[in-house]
């Protein structure tokens, strides 16, 4: 069991209370604490620097702290009380300086407290690793659970800029509350935030934040099936998305709807591609693009391929040899989902979606990658077999 004080963590934190940020620096003996690259008695510094008046010596006091005290995204003993203060010190007015390199990863001009919040979910997602599993997190001992023990006074100084005039500053205060919900020992709060965020969602005309909202809550089991019926196509969608949507055939529908126009899924929103992995920005609780999690959920959901069958052939022409495991690979399992029997007859939606596929040929470069998939079917892995097939395979009604 770790003994928290010796981190010298202050004790009102400990007990939920956000400290005062001057109480951090004094109460905390930095030279027993350590860092990247040693002891941390540099790190007091650091933390007066974000309050400078000039942004510049603020941008460069949050990236020393972030390669000293989150290096690599590790945990070190001065990371528990560097966290606290910044918490203590978001309501600053200081830290509303605009600067567009505040951090590596986001050279937009924005608040110094849109980048504080963020360093501050990426700390909490340090945390939460290995938290609900058995993998290491690879930190000393002890200093995981320092970190952990302030989360939940972390959480009440970040929570209370969901509502922030400034939309970076919201957006930031949003992803870093949902990485510090993953803690089961906060849990309690995913109630009291959704009801703010509900709040959010009515007021906001920003697409990807109301999408973000619906995720996110949909994600914590709330009841999303109010924004089925929301104006926004993208929106519903996102809302379709969620766990407790699964069993809805509105929300069935709603997805199935939304993937006969595949392009227009994709003008949603900005988001990295295989081609442009740097593009955008990914969705939360969303693994891939968000046409591919459309797929997956309608996949999952459809009764069957017939009812599939027309987003499956509205996707065709956005597959390839690349996009296999996102797409048609899915499709053909769920067309074929015994297998195809050798000299059996295709049904009209197989034969439909298989001839679809067979005329794309960027779908047959390097057939490496394809064979897997068709070899779990039972189907040639070939594009001429597959013609050949086609030909001799009338189908049956």
């Amino acid at each position: 069991m770790t003994n928290q004080d010796d981190y010298r963590i202050a004790a009102q934190a400990l007990h939920g209370q956000l400290p005062d940020p001057r109480s951090v620096i004094e109460c905390t003996d930095w030279t027993a604490l350590e860092h990247a690259y040693g002891k941390a008695q540099d790190t007091p510094l650091r933390l007066l620097q974000l309050l400078e008046e000039d942004p510049e010596v603020q941008a460069g006091a949050l990236g020393l702290l972030d390669m000293s005290v989150l290096h690599q995204e590790s945990l070190y003993s001065a990371t528990a009380p560097a966290a606290l203060y910044v918490a203590a010190v978001l309501n600053d007015p200081r830290t509303l300086a605009r600067h567009e390199n505040f951090s590596t990863w986001d050279g937009r001009p924005r608040p110094l407290r849109a980048a504080l919040l963020e360093w501050l979910g990426q700390i909490a997602d340090s945390a939460a690793y290995g938290e609900t599993t058995d993998e290491e997190d690879g930190n000393d001992p002890g200093v995981i659970d320092a970190v952990r023990a302030v989360r939940g006074t972390i959480h009440d100084a970040v929570s209370t800029h969901l509502l922030a005039p400034d939309p970076t500053v919201r957006a930031a205060a949003l992803n870093t509350t949902a990485t510090l919900l993953q803690s089961p020992k906060l849990a309690g709060r995913i109630s009291g935030t959704t009801q703010t965020l509900r709040r959010l969602l009515a007021e906001s005309t920003d697409r990807r934040e109301r999408a973000t909202i619906v995720l996110t809550i949909g994600a914590w089991g709330a009841d999303t099936a109010r924004w089925l019926a929301d104006p926004d196509p993208a929106i519903r969608a996102c809302a379709a998305l969620s766990p407790g949507c699964a069993g809805d055939t509105k929300a069935t529908r709603t997805i199935l709807r939304a993937l006969r126009e595949p392009e227009a899924i994709d003008s949603w929103f900005l988001e990295p591609t295989a081609t442009d992995p740097w593009a955008g920005e990914p969705l939360p609780h969303i693994e891939g693009r968000l046409r591919h999690a459309l797929l997956s959920a309608a996949i999952e959901r459809a009764a069957d391929f017939e009812e599939l069958l027309p987003a499956a052939m509205a996707s065709v022409p956005f597959c390839s040899n690349l996009t296999i495991a996102e797409d048609w690979g899915p499709l053909l399992a769920a067309a074929f989902p015994s297998g195809y029997d050798q000299g059996a007859k295709l049904t009209p939606a197989q034969h439909r979606y298989l001839s679809a596929l067979a005329d794309r040929d960027v779908c047959w470069r390097y057939t490496h990658l394809v064979t897997s998939w068709f070899n779990d079917v039972r189907l040639p892995p070939d594009q001429n077999a597959i013609k050949a097939l086609l030909a001799g395979s009338q189908p049956h009604q």
